[in-house]
């Protein structure tokens, strides 16, 4: 990606998008001058809320809710439900964006849970995992939305694992070959087995890089989920930097409980200074809960743990 990490990641949209064109450093100004403009301070990183966050403060609109971020300092947002929106929402949430200079990290291209499918040879099954990353270039063709984040399925109990492994390779590269002519990118979610969900094939860092290499395409590369990494193989910078090459963006949340940086065991400040001393430039989606609740207060409260950690 350009100006970052020179694999995947990273905030510039070449194509007709959210950023229209501009470069890394008139995005960052645009989002400094607004957040200026109100007295905030802008993030060094590009922490993204919930599309659905701060509602209490900036009210029930999403238009509303993206300006209240940019002047609180982000720089980014994160959609999981991207896809399932109308063309025209999709579309006034792009352009939103692209005025106010913000990033949108990956959404929900393909999210398999209930059964194997990546990690079966099948022709069938294959033309459904292709025709539902198409689904997904289509989106990104539209708006300009970049990263679309894939969960390859559960495995399968009666083949064995390197068949498995094998399988997913092959589909994976067919997927890709669907993203080609685009800037859109797969990104790979390996999601903990122990607490939240037993009986995914696809669960630690190492596997997912072992499978980007494989693959070997610009097109399909990682989300790091640092709260889901911890719980599976912990070892977070050293497993950061040995999967650097495929990281394209990352996932961020405290354990135990899955709330904001700072209630849990995992020194987020750290992290977060490290990544930024790599020249990352990618975003970093909140995907977490609130341990102080919901209101105005609470969320103001989320923001200033942000500026904390921010704080390197």
């Amino acid at each position: 990606m350009a100006g970052q990490n020179k694999h995947a990641s990273g905030g510039v949209i070449s194509r007709r998008g959210f950023l229209g064109g501009l470069g890394a450093a008139a995005v960052s100004a645009a989002v400094s001058k607004v957040a200026v403009a109100q007295g905030k301070k802008p993030f060094k990183l590009k922490y993204a809320p919930s599309i659905n966050a701060f509602k209490a403060n900036a009210g029930g609109d999403v238009i509303d809710r993206l300006q209240f971020m940019a002047d609180q300092g982000f720089h980014a947002v994160f959609d999981n439900g991207f896809m399932k929106k109308n063309a025209a929402q999709q579309e006034a949430i792009a352009k939103k964006l692209s005025d106010l200079g913000m990033d949108f990290g990956p959404f929900i291209g393909y999210g398999g849970f209930a059964k194997p499918t990546f990690v079966i040879s099948d022709k069938e099954i294959r033309a459904m995992l292709v025709d539902e990353i198409k689904k997904a270039v289509d989106v990104h063709k539209r708006t300009g939305a970049k990263w679309a984040l894939v969960v390859p399925g559960r495995y399968d109990e009666k083949l064995e694992m390197s068949y498995q492994t094998a399988n997913a390779i092959e589909n994976l590269k067919f997927c890709a070959e669907a993203c080609e002519g685009t800037d859109m990118v797969m990104v790979l979610e390996p999601l903990n087995r122990l607490w939240n969900h037993p009986g995914l094939f696809l669960h630690r860092i190492p596997q997912a890089y072992q499978i980007c290499r494989a693959v070997g395409s610009p097109h399909c590369k990682i989300v790091n989920d640092i709260y889901h990494q911890q719980i599976t193989e912990g070892n977070l910078i050293p497993n950061i930097d040995a999967a650097w090459e495929e990281i394209a963006a990352f996932h961020i949340g405290d354990n135990p409980g899955r709330k904001e940086p700072g209630t849990g065991e995992i020194n987020y400040k750290n992290i977060f200074k490290h990544i930024k001393g790599k020249g990352y430039d990618g975003v970093l989606c909140m995907e977490h809960g609130n341990s102080k609740g919901k209101g105005k207060e609470a969320e103001m409260a989320l923001i200033e743990t942000y500026r904390a950690c921010d704080d390197f």
